[in-house]
């Protein structure tokens, strides 16, 4: 059974995610957002679009947010979840690709590989995701493309099985290691995306700090502190 519904935790972004709502609903039956503590409209934008909604009544991060809905959805008899973005930079119009890459294998941590335009990103963002990439391979010997996109689709029984527990942005890189050490595959699709410019683009990820964190939670697994 391959039952697919679309996860999309969200911080702040009323003015995105209404249309990020409408396009993936448009290729699954259910859409969640977990409002991860937001203080504008964005739980009011998201139901009108047609999501369910959970959510926490102040911010605890993007790795809670992911496990929030998890939980909700595997309750609700969902046995995959695809997240995006609620920011828009994950384009709807990409997940039927992504979606047919994971029921050719639906044991498989599915990553969409983003394929950035040439010259839409910042060279620190450039430095940023090749360093991501290189500490994940140390941590569990396997060279992946995007080890940072959150375009996923996620097994979800395994998933919540492997017990993460990173906050914010580094459970995305936890789970890629745990996953590894468990036993599960892993596999890439190439997916399109779209990068405003810097000015224009919301985003909660806070370079130095947030990478900071992802280095101490790949350290943690090498050492198996965790």
């Amino acid at each position: 059974m391959f039952e697919v519904a679309v996860l999309i935790p969200a911080l702040d972004c009323e003015a995105t995610l209404g249309d990020v709502v409408r396009g993936a609903r448009a290729h699954a039956a259910h859409v969640l957002v977990v409002d991860d503590g937001s203080r504008d409209r964005t739980a009011e934008v998201a139901a009108a679009a047609g999501a369910e909604v959970v959510r926490h009544a102040a911010n605890r991060g993007k790795g809670e947010a992911l496990r929030t809905g998890m939980r909700a959805l595997l309750a609700r008899g969902a046995t995959h979840a695809l997240t995006l973005d609620g920011d828009g930079q994950h384009l709807p119009d990409e997940i039927p690709e992504l979606l047919r890459a994971a029921a050719g294998d639906p044991s498989a941590l599915m990553l969409g590989a983003r394929q950035h335009p040439p010259g839409s990103l910042t060279p620190i963002r450039v430095f940023g995701n090749r360093f991501a990439n290189r500490w994940v391979e140390i941590a569990c010997g396997a060279a992946l493309e995007d080890t940072q996109s959150g375009f996923r689709v996620y097994p979800l029984r395994e998933t919540v099985a492997l017990g993460c527990r990173a906050d914010r942005f580094a459970f995305e890189t936890e789970v890629i290691i745990r996953a590894v050490r468990a036993g599960m595959t892993l596999r890439s699709a190439p997916v399109r995306v779209w990068n405003p410019p810097d000015g224009e683009r919301t985003s909660h990820f806070r370079g130095f700090r947030d990478s900071l964190r992802i280095v101490f939670t790949v350290i943690a697994l090498i050492l198996r502190l965790w």
